[in-house]
């Protein structure tokens, strides 16, 4: 099976940067291939030019051309069996960088279209999708203030569900302000086995 990664942090020093890695080993022991959209090393650009917008809003022509990055960003998508996304929780969500991947990606005619019936339907071929954030905050504090249910509602129906993708769970890798050292190998040893079981 083969899974496109989308990655979403701009240091490669970072502490999300080794949970990749850790998948990406978790991945490897089951002999799974995949590939990996490092969006700051592509310098992807996440916001939308007034063209793009425009093209959006002609819901007559779902087959209109998209720009060639967005092009090229479907391709690995409807590639791969399965999407894993993995990014820091900066304010509650992902970085904008992601943020826009989706505004641009998810275009009319690939993530969504409605038929003469209004029917929606969608493009994007996988149907099992996993989210992983590394959070400063723990997971318990996270469920206690809403935050974890917003994050949830937000990237698994609304981004990935709402396009088709049947299953999709959302891995908090939270405690890393106060945690240490100790956290930080349960982190990485949790990413490892998600990469592991993926297709289990």
């Amino acid at each position: 099976m083969h899974i496109y990664i989308v990655f979403a942090h701009p240091s490669k020093n970072s502490f999300t940067h080794k949970v990749l890695l850790s998948f990406c080993a978790g991945l490897a022991e089951t002999h799974h291939t995949y590939e990996i959209g490092d969006l700051y090393a592509l310098n992807f650009k996440p916001d939308m030019d007034e063209e793009q917008y425009k093209r959006e809003m002609d819901w007559d022509h779902p087959l209109a051309p998209v720009p060639e990055d967005v092009l090229e960003e479907q391709e690995k998508v409807n590639r791969a069996d399965g999407l894993v996304f993995i990014y820091p929780v900066w304010w509650s969500d992902c970085p904008a960088k992601l943020k826009g991947w989706f505004d641009r990606v998810w275009s009319y005619g690939f993530a969504y279209v409605y038929g003469e019936s209004k029917e929606r339907t969608s493009q994007v071929k996988p149907k099992k999708a996993l989210v992983i954030c590394p959070a400063g905050h723990t997971v318990e504090l996270l469920n206690e203030t809403g935050i974890a249910q917003s994050m949830r509602c937000i990237m698994l129906q609304d981004r990935l569900q709402n396009v088709g993708i049947r299953e999709a769970h959302m891995e908090i890798l939270g405690g890393m302000t106060e945690g240490g050292e100790e956290q930080a190998r349960k982190n990485l040893a949790r990413a490892y086995e998600l990469g592991k079981t993926f297709f289990k």
